[in-house]
C-alpha cells in the first residue's frame, strides 16, 4: 500500500485497490479478521510474533496435522511450508520469519485449489470464470506458480452450486474490503464448501497469468479488459 499512499498524496489516479485495502489484504490475518462474520468460511489460525512461545504439540493438537506455516505479510508463497509433523513446526516458523515479522500457523484444508477474478467497473459487476489449479507440487507454491509445475484449467469443472457459492463469496469479499480494479481471490473447495484462502489485489497480468486466461474464457481480450479498467479509473478521477 506504500505506492498507493504516495499516489493518493500526489493526487494521481491509479487502477488498483486503495492504500487501506492494500495494507489489510497483504496482512493475511488482518484480512481474515475483516472478513469474519460475513458468512465466508476461513481456515482456523494461530498468529505468532517473534517473541511468542510456541508449543508444537499444543499447536498440532489445536489445528491438526498437516498444517501450513506462512509469513503473515508476504507474497508468491515465499516462506510457506506444509508441515506434516509437530517437530517440523518450529523450523517452519523460523523460515517464515525470514519473510515477515508475524507468522500465520493455519489449519490445512484438503480440497481443490481454485481462483476467481472479479472487477466492478462502470457500475457493472464482472465475475470471471473460475480457474482450477492442479499442482505437481504439494500446494500452489513458488515452483508451481512460476516454473510451470501446475496446470490451470479455465473454466474449472465445478458443480453449478459451488460456482454460485464461490462467486457470492468473491463478490462479498471484494465489497467488504472496499476493493477497486481487478482482484483475484483464491479458495480451497472441500466437498461442496469453499474456504477463502487469500485476496490478491494486484494479480499477475502477464500472458500466462490467471486473470488474462479468465478474461479470454469470458470472451474478453486483455486489451478490452485494460480499456475497461482505464475508462473506469478515469471517471473516478474526474
Amino acid at each position: 500500500g506504500r505506492l498507493q499512499g504516495y499516489l493518493d498524496m500526489m493526487k494521481i489516479p491509479y487502477s488498483s485497490c486503495g492504500f487501506v485495502t492494500s495494507v489489510i489484504t497483504f496482512d493475511k490475518s488482518a484480512c481474515k479478521r475483516a472478513l469474519a462474520g460475513t458468512g465466508i468460511d476461513l481456515a482456523r489460525e494461530i498468529l505468532v510474533g517473534r517473541n511468542t512461545k510456541i508449543d508444537p504439540a499444543a499447536v498440532a493438537g489445536e489445528l491438526g496435522l498437516p498444517l501450513f506455516v506462512k509469513p503473515n505479510a508476504s507474497g508468491s508463497s515465499f516462506g510457506v511450508t506444509k508441515v506434516k509433523s509437530a517437530d517440523q513446526i518450529l523450523p517452519a516458523v523460523e523460515k517464515a520469519f525470514a519473510e515477515s515479522d508475524h507468522v500465520l500457523i493455519e489449519e490445512y484444508i484438503q480440497g481443490r485449489e481454485i481462483s476467481c477474478g472479479v472487477l466492478i467497473a462502470g457500475g457493472r459487476e464482472y465475475l470471471f470464470p473460475i480457474t482450477e489449479l492442479v499442482c505437481e507440487t504439494e500446494f500452489f507454491d513458488y515452483d508451481a506458480k512460476y516454473k510451470g509445475l501446475s496446470k490451470e484449467i479455465t473454466p474449472a469443472p465445478l458443480d453449478a452450486e459451488i460456482v454460485r457459492k464461490v462467486n457470492a463469496m468473491t463478490l462479498s469479499a471484494y465489497k467488504t474490503l472496499n476493493c477497486r480494479g481487478v482482484v483475484r481471490i483464491d479458495f480451497i473447495v472441500k466437498g461442496d464448501r469453499p474456504y477463502l484462502i487469500e485476496v490478491n489485489t494486484i494479480p499477475g497480468m502477464s500472458a500466462h497469468s490467471i486473470i488474462p486466461q479468465q478474461a479470454q474464457a469470458m470472451g474478453m481480450t486483455v486489451g478490452q479488459l485494460y480499456d475497461l479498467i482505464i475508462e473506469d479509473t478515469s471517471k473516478q478521477a474526474e
